[in-house]
């Protein structure tokens, strides 16, 4: 017997944001914050995910018009820029990945470092005023960090820190927290990725489920 379905994508994008919004404690976020946390929510598809949501004050204004403005996307990883709905972009904004740029090996072995943290030394020229989103990687969020720490450094307008894993990821995210270099929005613990910092990015670049 053939399995019965939703088969409406609209309904089923409906029913998931209403299931989000019934069972997550989302009281504690701002107005402007909380359809990102559905989101980041929704695509880990777990509600008790709003726990650990930290979003600065300021931040989804700061994205969003820095989105507005034009400003490009910087990825750590292809899961994350591939995973950016571009019609939900403001401005046909630039997304970008560096990681596979043919000098980021010798990079990486010059910095001694990951090639995720060698990319980021291609971001110079597009940093200023950009959005980040980094969701696969601590390293190249550690190695953010220590680029900011340089006041020379261009400063982006918003950070997605959201690297996973068992490694740095806690500490990474940790230190973007406590040092906020510009305004900033992350999961608190090992929980992160790619597709909650997708999440992130698509729910700042468009209020619309």
């Amino acid at each position: 017997m053939p399995y019965e379905y939703q088969t409406d994508g609209a309904a089923i994008y409906l029913q998931s944001f209403a299931t989000i919004s019934a069972e997550a404690d989302l009281a504690r976020f701002e107005t402007d914050d909380e359809p990102i946390a559905v989101r980041m929510i929704h695509a880990a598809g777990m509600v008790d995910l709003a726990a650990h949501v930290a979003i600065s004050p300021t931040f989804s204004q700061s994205a969003r018009a820095a989105l507005k403005a034009g400003a490009p996307i910087l990825c750590d990883a292809r899961m994350v820029s591939e995973g950016v709905t571009r019609t939900r972009l403001p401005a046909g904004n630039e997304v970008i990945c560096t990681l596979h740029a043919d000098p980021v090996r010798g990079l990486a072995t010059k910095m001694q470092n990951t090639r995720s943290a060698a990319a980021l030394e291609l971001w110079r020229p597009y940093l200023e005023g950009a959005v980040v989103a980094i969701g696969n990687a601590p390293t190249a969020l550690f190695h953010l960090l220590n680029m900011l720490e340089d006041p020379n450094c261009p400063r982006p307008a918003a950070i997605i820190g959201c690297p996973v894993g068992f490694v740095g990821a806690i500490e990474s995210k940790d230190a973007l927290w406590q040092a906020q270099p510009v305004p900033c929005c992350t999961i608190h613990g090992r929980l992160g990725g790619s597709a909650i910092t997708v999440a992130a990015i698509n729910a700042v670049a468009s209020r619309k489920e």
